[in-house]
């Protein structure tokens, strides 16, 4: 079965885990704009504690992707990203009630341990096909910058009404409603493999970090984060010279960004009908580096720096949303919760660096300079993905199942997988239907329609 359109399932996988998803991206964002003014009330207040209180999250967040990723391909995705969203709402908890800029960092960090991430994306890989991937994850991807555009919005805005302990109290209740979304609307999928790719041990860990192509990915979306996080350092800043007041600064990216996820759309639908993934990805960094260069140009005009900024999150969308599906692909059967763990790493970590790199070249140098660097890391990424191989697409069958709970879904998968040409088997019991990812040259249809019961 094959569409050119997301089925109801992926639609509902789309949105659901996109909620959540973006409910984590504004706790990671909504601090940012705000912290250095209105932290200043609390107890050990000074610019290096704003710093490690901004960081913390980012950092715990890279620490424990890989081993919640690999959790989940143990355990189950739902059961991780639950437990990761509880963690979430005690650290969130702790910050609200800190009254000190030491109790706040370790709410943050507390708040980064329940890093889910890796999680969510490798269900969203598990519930949809691999020609609607990009789809799905561009909807999640959407999030991250729209998460971004609001925390610019919001953070401000509670702040001023509510101080600091406000926004914790938001993020707080987000992270509830996250636990009920996942609870009652997220499909629930049991994904299996072959039995030599099902294990998922800390060994294979290393093998994915090392694998070329992998790398590739995990190196890319670090340093796309890392140009996020150093632009945004000092662009507000840059805009409140220019004459542009911060409390009209949402009027200049919330515009660009969606203008940049609609004209983001048919550059990936062009590239998937045609199978240009691997030119029209190289062609992303490349208008992201033109854009971060033309951002150095001209930072000193607002009329600049928006359209400097509407290439680079046109090129931003694009690749936040085709890398989680490239690696999805690329990983082994049933590891791919360990591989989005190495990659959502990457992405918290060049979060992490991009603020501390930034926030070092900003207090020595002017903010072109912070442009400048981020150029140059675009330059370097655009040569390591220059060798990047986009692996061919696999044929995904979809049965009609009759499975009544989530042990017989797992006996289900368990026999399918042990069929001839199955690469994968994802029993979606809710919804009364499996898929199959298959290798079509020696995978036999009827087999599998004898073990489902359909002859």
């Amino acid at each position: 079965m094959s569409s050119s359109s997301l089925n109801q399932l992926e639609k509902r996988t789309a949105v659901s885990l996109a909620s959540v998803f973006s409910f984590r991206m504004l706790g990671l964002f909504m601090l940012m704009p705000v912290l250095a003014i209105y932290g200043q009330e609390l107890e050990g207040f000074s610019p290096l504690w704003v710093g490690l209180a901004i960081g913390a999250y980012g950092l715990t967040q890279a620490l424990l992707q890989i081993p919640m990723g690999w959790l989940s391909d143990k355990f189950g995705r739902k059961r991780v990203i639950v437990g990761g969203l509880i963690m979430f709402a005690i650290g969130s908890l702790v910050a609200a009630l800190a009254d000190s800029i030491y109790m706040m960092t370790l709410g943050r960090a507390l708040q980064g341990m329940g890093a889910i991430a890796s999680a969510v994306l490798a269900l969203a890989a598990d519930l949809s096909r691999d020609e609607q991937r990009p789809k799905v994850m561009a909807v999640i991807g959407m999030c991250i910058g729209l998460s971004f555009a609001f925390a610019m919005l919001l953070g401000p805005m509670i702040a001023a009404s509510f101080g600091i302990s406000g926004i914790f109290w938001l993020t707080t209740a987000l992270a509830l409603c996250g636990i009920v979304i996942v609870l009652t609307v997220v499909p629930t999928a049991v994904n299996r493999a072959p039995k030599g790719d099902t294990l998922a041990v800390f060994a294979d860990i290393k093998k994915l970090i090392k694998d070329p192509q992998l790398a590739r990915l995990d190196i890319g979306v670090m340093f796309l984060h890392l140009t996020l996080t150093a632009v945004f350092v000092v662009l507000p800043s840059k805009l409140i010279a220019d004459g542009f007041l911060a409390q009209y600064h949402w009027k200049l990216y919330i515009p660009v960004l969606i203008f940049a996820f609609v004209l983001m759309v048919p550059i990936m639908i062009i590239s998937i009908k045609k199978e240009k993934e691997k030119q029209a990805f190289i062609a992303s960094i490349a208008l992201l580096v033109a854009s971060l260069l033309t951002l150095t140009l001209a930072a000193n005009s607002v009329l600049g720096i928006g359209i400097s900024m509407l290439g680079y999150f046109i090129a931003f969308n694009f690749l936040e949303a085709t890398m989680p599906a490239m690696v999805s692909r690329m990983a082994p059967a049933n590891q791919k919760g360990s591989a989005m763990g190495v990659f959502s790493s990457g992405q918290f970590f060049g979060a992490f660096l991009g603020g501390m790199i930034g926030g070092m070249i900003a207090s020595i140098e002017s903010g072109q300079a912070v442009f400048a660097a981020a150029t140059l890391i675009g330059l370097i990424w655009l040569a390591i993905a220059w060798g990047m191989v986009v692996p061919p697409r696999s044929k995904l069958i979809s049965l009609i199942t009759d499975t009544e709970t989530e042990q017989q879904a797992e006996d289900l998968a368990a026999r399918l997988v042990e069929l001839d040409g199955v690469l994968e088997a994802t029993v979606v019991w809710e919804e009364n239907r499996t898929y199959l990812k298959v290798n079509d040259k020696i995978f036999n249809l009827e087999q599998a329609r004898q073990v489902v019961g359909l002859n």
